[in-house]
């Protein structure tokens, strides 16, 4: 029996596969269905980024009367050197041919355009022994121009992270893109329907599920879909991902369905599930789920059967990654900045902490919808079991957390759990800036593998952070940083321009909190967004409320959700947009700290008035801890104790751990009681000891108040290794 082949149209990312295609599959085969998926945006790249696809390439230019610039003229003048340092490329960016990154890094092999000039001083980044990172960063480069090349071109629609995008964006009418669809087929569409051909004569699949996550993967699964369509009518085609989820809506448009046959929305498992029943046998699986057809009178009509409800977040196994291609994605690095890097560098197996978002109350958030507005957690156990499951199947031990935002409870427990089974892993996630997150979470997540967070900060501005409801504030938001940055984990920003009534004081402002907080290395990455109003989102909803006018667009049958505004109280936004990024490069580079934020604009700008050690003071002071703290227990993590000499009314212990050791001076009494319940002071034993019992202790025995003892130096000191968390 045929299966139904799950295809991520192009494009995505090059590094790594989209998680979409691997949850469905891990879920049907959890449910008994077999299914192949394909990663249509790898294969497209692999097949132009060969020996063969460059000279179909530049046969391809040199056959039409392209205008080049003289750099696009100078690689098809150099395209025998192109032609035969492809392959090896490719390869070393498969992590296949380690030794070529001497040769590349010593910068004579590539052959060298335009995007080679971004950074002149590559030694400043990368040093003399930064070899595989620095040659990892020229073959990028590398890619790059030859991706300028092909969108001047034989393929303008051509990019490593998006194909098409501009038809999809604000796309309320199919018009146009049924027009671009309509046209012969450029050079990069007949690599696209070459590949799905071949998908076909592999095996003629039962259905096809596009997962159409972004606007730049519309256009490739429309394609895809009028080739399928025209070549085998009789299977149907299914979309949805997260493009519909936002976009479509309120979909009306019935020439959509010439290209596929069904939509479905929110949680794919639930309806492609229904879906496969029913084109199994109609009669007894009748109903569908969150789907749009089209119906015999020629209109769209949306089914939606409540009954059963959607799979729960624990009801879910791991993805699946069986039948990508997972060893030949290509570990890329555009930018040398350690955080910024993990976006497109190393192949991470993606999973889910919790479904939506715990929040659920940012005014520019679709928390209307389902992928944010409905909250559901799975046990650290399940989670931990799914992550074993995953490295069994990939032979990878590096996990992106893929939420709206981590709950620091769940990554806690996830922690736990990972150190309570000696799991050796790398992982990252998206959290909020709140204060949950102290020093000694911080040091455990850490200490279970976590490497990186990614969180927003939005507009360091504190009268428009409340107007976001975003709950927190930019001197929690240091602290929080501080917290990561000194348990080695690095730290990424979403930041925002252009809220609503935002002025231009508070753009300034709110650049110069960023500012400090890179010059302070709090954060190690970010990146700026103008701010878009959506349908689903509160400001959306209630435009006046915010401040903002709702000028369009008109809803023409198919897209419905970036929504235009004017916005009388607020500054001219769109003109602080390439200053604010080109500040960020530099800080993102380590430099240009020292610079009056008006180089960076080409008009002139207010004077910041945050004061400029804002950020520094913030965070100069340590935090005592709070004694009133319930719930909390103490602990040594990979950390043993020895006393040493007794010097008068203290005694010295040495706190031994994996880098090394540390001498502290304490009250004999504090000495002797780690001493004496060292065992208790472990996670995993049976009895522990509880802060407030330590506390108390400590405090009787020292005729002192818990709140003189966590004043000590020696109490800070000996809180270096003796750890605390709820459980």
């Amino acid at each position: 029996m045929s299966k139904p082949l799950l295809i991520i149209p192009p494009l995505t990312q090059l590094n790594t596969p989209y998680p979409a295609t691997a949850y469905l599959t891990g879920f049907l085969k959890q449910q008994g269905f077999d299914s192949r998926q394909k990663d249509l945006g790898l294969d497209m790249v692999l097949e132009v980024f060969s020996r063969k696809g460059f000279e179909q390439l530049f046969d391809a230019i040199e056959s039409s009367n392209f205008n080049l610039t003289h750099q696009l003229d100078a690689l098809v003048k150099n395209r025998k050197a192109y032609e035969n340092t492809v392959d090896a490329v490719i390869s070393f960016l498969q992590n296949k041919n380690y030794t070529l990154g001497y040769r590349i890094a010593a910068g004579a092999y590539l052959p060298e355009g335009s995007r080679f000039q971004q950074i002149k001083d590559l030694e400043w980044f990368f040093g003399n022994i930064g070899v595989q990172d620095k040659a990892r960063y020229k073959c990028t480069m590398y890619l790059e121009d030859i991706s300028d090349l092909i969108q001047a071109t034989v393929g303008p629609h051509f990019g490593f992270s998006k194909y098409a995008e501009r038809i999809s964006r604000t796309a309320v009418s199919f018009s146009p893109i049924l027009e671009e669809l309509q046209k012969p087929n450029n050079y990069l569409d007949d690599i696209l329907v070459e590949r799905v051909k071949m998908y076909f004569q592999e095996e003629v699949p039962s259905m096809v599920g596009f997962t159409v996550p972004f606007g730049g993967n519309l256009y490739g699964a429309f394609k895809a879909g009028q080739w399928i369509k025209t070549h085998y009518p009789e299977v149907k085609i299914a979309m949805g991902g997260g493009y519909p989820n936002t976009e479509l809506r309120e979909l009306s448009d019935p020439r959509v369905f010439d290209f596929v046959d069904y939509i479905t929305l929110d949680d794919g498992e639930g309806p492609f599930l229904a879906l496969l029943k029913h084109l199994e046998d109609a009669e007894v699986h009748s109903e569908l789920k969150r789907t749009f057809r089209r119906n015999s009178s020629n209109e769209v009509e949306f089914i939606d059967n409540k009954v059963g409800g959607d799979f729960l977040h624990a009801q879910k196994p791991a993805p699946s990654y069986t039948g990508l291609r997972f060893n030949e994605y290509l570990s890329v690095i555009d930018m040398p900045n350690p955080m910024h890097r993990l976006w497109n560098d190393g192949r991470w197996n993606k999973m889910t902490v919790a479904h939506g978002c715990y929040w659920k109350k940012c005014s520019f958030c679709d928390i209307t919808l389902d992928y944010i507005g409905r909250y559901d957690q799975a046990s650290a156990t399940h989670l931990v079991d799914q992550m074993e499951a995953l490295i069994a199947e990939t032979g990878e031990t590096g996990f992106h957390f893929v939420d709206e935002a981590a709950p620091p409870a769940a990554l806690r427990d996830l922690a736990i759990e990972i150190l309570r089974r000696g799991l050796q892993v790398s992982w990252w996630t998206n959290i909020r800036f709140e204060k949950t997150f102290s020093p000694d979470l911080c040091k455990i997540l850490a200490a279970s593998g976590c490497i990186a967070v990614t969180g927003g900060l939005e507009v360091a501005s504190p009268r428009i952070l409340e107007l976001i409801d975003k709950g927190i504030s930019i001197d929690q938001v240091a602290k929080v940083c501080k917290g990561f940055r000194d348990a080695g984990i690095l730290v990424h920003a979403y930041l925002m321009f252009g809220f609503p009534t935002q002025t231009e004081q508070e753009t300034i402002d709110s650049l110069e909190v960023v500012r400090q907080l890179f010059e302070n290395q709090l954060l190690h990455s970010g990146h700026w967004h103008q701010f878009a109003m959506t349908v689903h989102s509160p400001v959306g909803k209630d435009p006046e409320k915010y401040g903002v006018v709702r000028t369009g667009p008109v809803f023409e049958g198919f897209a419905n959700n970036d929504l235009f505004h004017e916005d009388p109280k607020g500054a001219n936004h769109e003109q602080y947009s390439e200053g604010l990024k080109k500040a960020l490069y530099n800080y993102m580079h380590g430099i240009g700290f020292e610079f009056p934020l008006k180089k960076f604009f080409k008009f002139p700008i207010v004077n910041p008035l945050v004061p400029r050690t804002m950020i520094e003071k913030a965070v100069k002071k340590l935090p005592e801890d709070e004694v009133e703290l319930k719930g909390m227990v103490l602990f040594l993590h990979q950390t043993s104790l020895k006393p040493l000499k007794k010097n008068g009314p203290n005694k010295e212990l040495l706190f031994v751990h994996k880098s090394g050791y540390q001498k502290i001076d304490l009250p004999s009494a504090v000495a002797d009681f780690l001493i004496e319940n060292e065992s208790k002071l472990n996670l995993f034993q049976a009895e522990t000891i509880g802060y407030q019992d330590a506390l108390a202790t400590i405090s009787n025995q020292l005729k002192c108040t818990p709140s003189e003892v966590v004043k000590f130096n020696w109490w800070k000191q000996m809180r270096e290794f003796v750890w605390m968390v709820r459980v």
